[in-house]
C-alpha cells in the first residue's frame, strides 16, 4: 500500500497501523494526523479520494465527517461562554423564547450540549430540503414536545443537535454557526474545516460510501446486543426516530447537503484540520493560537450526563458537547474528550499527554462508535506516546 506523509521518530507504529487498515480492515481512502504539544507528529494519507473511484487521495483531500462535526460545533457555545456572551446555566428560552413550548421551559443551555434536552426526535420528520433550509429545523425543535423533562435523562440527539446548536448560536451572535466557525475558529487556525462547504472548495471533497470493515488478528468483532439491534430496526423506537429526524435520509454526496449548515452531521474536514482544532482546544498550536482557556477546557471534559443512553441503547458519557472516554467512545485516556462520526471518522484531544488526533475516511462502516480502523490508530498512538 502506497501511503504518503510523515511521522516523527517514535510514531512509526501509527504508520504501521494505518497501512494495515488498508491491507486488512477494508480501508479505501483515508488520512490521519496527530499533534503532540501543539506540533504535528503524524501526517499520513493514502488510497483513493472517492470510495468508488481510482483518483488518489491528495494531500488536501477533505471528507464529510458526520457526527465528528458535533465536537467542533460544541466549541462554539463554549467559546461564547468564555467570552461572556452565553450563560450555560440560563434557560434556552432566555436566548430563544419560542423554545419554551412543549414542556421545555426548564431546558438549560447545558442540556442542549449534553444531550439532555429531551428532543432527540421530531414527531414529523423533515425532508432533506426542509432540514437544510435553516428555518424549518429550528421551528420544528422549538415546537416539539419533550420526550422527557429536560435535565432528567439523556439520549443522543443525532440529528436535532443541528438545529438546537445552530439556532442558539444564531440567536446569541446574529451569525450562522457555519459562519461563526469559519470566522472565529477555522480561519484563525488555518484549518480546512467547514460547516457549509463553499462552492470553491467542493473539488477537494471525496465521495463517501459504505464498506465492510473486518476485524483482524487478535481483535474480536463483537455482535451488537439484541437490545441494540432491535432498537435500530424498530420504526417506533427512540433510536430509529432520532436518526430518522430527516426522512428520507439525505444523499451525503449531494452538493446541496454539503453546503448546508448542519453541525450535527455535515461538517467537511481534512484530518489535519480535525487534529489541529483539538490541539488548539487543549493548548497552543504552532502559530501560538489556542481556543480554550483552562477553565473552558475543564468544562469541555467534565461529565454532564452518563449511563444508559435512551437513543444509542448503550452507556454513554458526555461533557458539554463532547463525548468522553468510555466504552462507547474509546479515546486515548480517561481525560480525553472528542467525538466520533458514525461509520468511521474521529477527532479528540487528551490534555494530559498533549495528544490530538484527527482521522477521516471515505469508507463508512455500519457501526456508530468504536470503528476498528480508528481504534487501531488510537492504540498505536497510545503505544507511541
Amino acid at each position: 500500500m502506497d501511503v504518503q506523509g510523515t511521522v516523527a521518530d517514535g510514531f512509526e507504529p501509527v504508520r504501521d497501523a494505518f497501512v494495515r487498515n488498508f491491507e486488512q480492515r477494508g480501508e479505501r481512502g483515508a488520512a490521519v494526523t496527530v499533534y503532540r504539544g501543539g506540533h504535528k507528529v503524524v501526517d499520513l494519507w493514502g488510497g483513493t479520494r472517492d470510495v468508488d473511484g481510482t483518483a488518489p487521495w491528495a494531500v488536501d483531500t477533505a471528507q464529510i465527517v458526520r457526527s465528528a462535526t458535533k465536537g467542533v460545533a460544541a466549541a462554539v457555545p463554549l467559546l461564547l461562554h468564555q467570552r461572556g456572551q452565553l450563560d450555560l446555566d440560563a434557560p434556552v428560552s432566555t436566548y430563544w423564547p419560542e423554545f419554551k413550548a412543549g414542556g421545555k421551559e426548564r431546558a438549560l443551555v447545558r442540556h442542549l450540549l449534553s444531550h439532555q434536552a429531551g428532543v432527540p426526535l421530531l414527531d414529523r420528520p423533515l425532508g432533506p430540503a426542509e432540514a437544510q433550509d435553516g428555518e424549518s429545523g429550528p421551528r420544528a425543535v422549538a415546537a416539539q414536545q419533550a420526550v422527557w423533562e429536560p435535565g432528567t435523562d439523556h439520549g443522543y440527539h443525532a440529528q436535532t443537535y443541528s438545529w438546537l446548536i445552530g439556532e442558539l448560536v444564531k440567536r446569541v451572535t446574529g451569525r450562522t454557526v457555519g459562519r461563526w466557525i469559519a470566522e472565529e475558529i477555522a480561519r484563525p487556525l488555518d484549518a480546512d474545516f467547514w460547516v457549509g462547504l463553499p462552492a470553491d472548495e467542493a473539488h477537494r471533497v471525496g465521495r463517501i460510501g459504505s464498506v465492510e470493515v473486518a476485524a483482524v488478528g487478535g481483535e474480536l468483532k463483537l455482535r451488537p446486543k439484541r437490545s441494540v439491534t432491535e432498537a435500530y430496526t424498530d420504526p417506533a423506537s427512540l433510536t430509529r426516530r432520532a436518526f430518522g429526524a430527516i426522512d428520507p435520509l439525505p444523499d451525503e454526496n449531494d452538493p446541496a447537503y454539503r453546503a448546508a449548515e448542519l453541525p450535527a452531521s455535515a461538517g467537511i474536514s481534512t484530518a489535519r484540520a480535525l487534529a489541529r482544532l483539538y490541539a488548539a482546544m487543549i493548548g497552543p498550536v504552532d502559530n501560538g493560537n489556542r481556543l480554550f482557556a483552562p477553565a473552558t477546557l475543564a468544562l469541555a471534559r467534565t461529565e454532564e450526563s452518563a449511563g444508559p443512553d435512551r437513543v444509542l441503547v448503550v452507556n454513554t458519557r458526555f461533557g458539554l458537547g463532547f463525548m468522553l472516554h468510555g466504552p462507547a467512545a474509546p479515546l486515548l485516556a480517561p481525560g480525553s474528550f472528542g467525538h466520533p462520526g458514525r461509520g468511521g471518522s474521529l477527532g479528540f484531544g487528551d490534555p494530559e499527554s498533549g495528544i490530538a488526533l484527527g482521522y477521516v475516511t471515505n469508507g463508512m462502516q455500519k457501526g456508530v462508535t468504536a470503528d476498528p480502523r480508528a481504534q487501531a490508530l488510537v492504540r498505536a498512538v497510545r503505544a507511541a506516546s
